[in-house]
């Protein structure tokens, strides 16, 4: 069988700078690839988009809203991915009732706030539920966030912001995962929350589940090192299965 591609994928608003740590040296072993979502605004034509560009066998990692496309991918091409890795990602559908509302309110806020005052402005307000809440006073961290974001624009905020409020339900497909799977998450992340993830641990077969302390909901940028340890021996136990 050819040797797999692994694929980061980037979640919301973010790009390849939110793996350039926690993936470093993996070049040495496998083929990377880091998807663009552009502007479209489902998740299942950003899935549709990787399965078309990149060939083989595949090594799925995504981050967030990347895990969620990940499940997609997995959905369209099973026969296809070797491995599976979700960090602070979920698979959930927008719950119905008062919690839907306040999650689609939360993120059209957002949205208005950058069509209003920017893409930096709106990353600043955004970054204070989503990191360990003491790494708001690391410059270093908060920064590269806030330029990641500034490079995109309110237009294609608005695509993604679309794409998870109309996300698809993927918890039926965790049960048909049969290749080697890391499940990810910060200890502290608020989003995406521990139990999520040990809920869909539960689920997959096999799969191996690790929590990061002092972390929130981006664990790529806030963890690296940690991060990257975990792929690695993700990587490495599917490239030997």
């Amino acid at each position: 069988m050819a040797n797999p591609t692994l694929v980061l994928i980037p979640g919301l608003l973010c790009d390849a700078t939110a793996w350039t740590q926690a993936a470093a040296d993996l070049e040495q072993t496998v083929t990377v690839y880091v998807a663009e979502h552009g502007l479209r605004s489902s998740l299942v034509t950003m899935a549709q988009a990787i399965v078309k560009q990149v060939p083989g066998p595949l090594l799925l990692a995504g981050h967030s809203m990347g895990g969620r496309i990940a499940l997609e991918a997995f959905r369209l091409a099973p026969q296809r991915v070797r491995g599976m890795a979700l960090l602070d990602s979920g698979c959930r559908p927008l719950p119905a009732g008062p919690a839907g509302e306040q999650e689609r309110a939360g993120r059209l806020k957002m949205l208005e706030l950058a069509r209003k005052e920017g893409m930096r402005a709106m990353a600043r307000e955004w970054l204070k539920g989503m990191v360990y809440l003491p790494r708001l006073k690391d410059a270093t961290l908060t920064d590269t966030v806030v330029e990641m974001f500034a490079r995109r624009s309110p237009d294609y905020l608005a695509a993604q912001v679309q794409a998870l409020l109309r996300r698809p339900d993927a918890s039926a497909l965790l049960g048909q995962i049969r290749c080697p799977t890391l499940i990810l998450c910060g200890q502290q992340d608020r989003t995406a929350p521990p139990a999520q993830h040990r809920a869909m641990h539960g689920e997959i077969a096999g799969s191996r589940f690790v929590t990061v302390s002092q972390c929130g909901h981006m664990a790529p940028l806030e963890k690296p090192a940690v991060v990257r340890g975990a792929l690695k021996s993700w990587v490495d136990s599917a490239l030997a299965a």
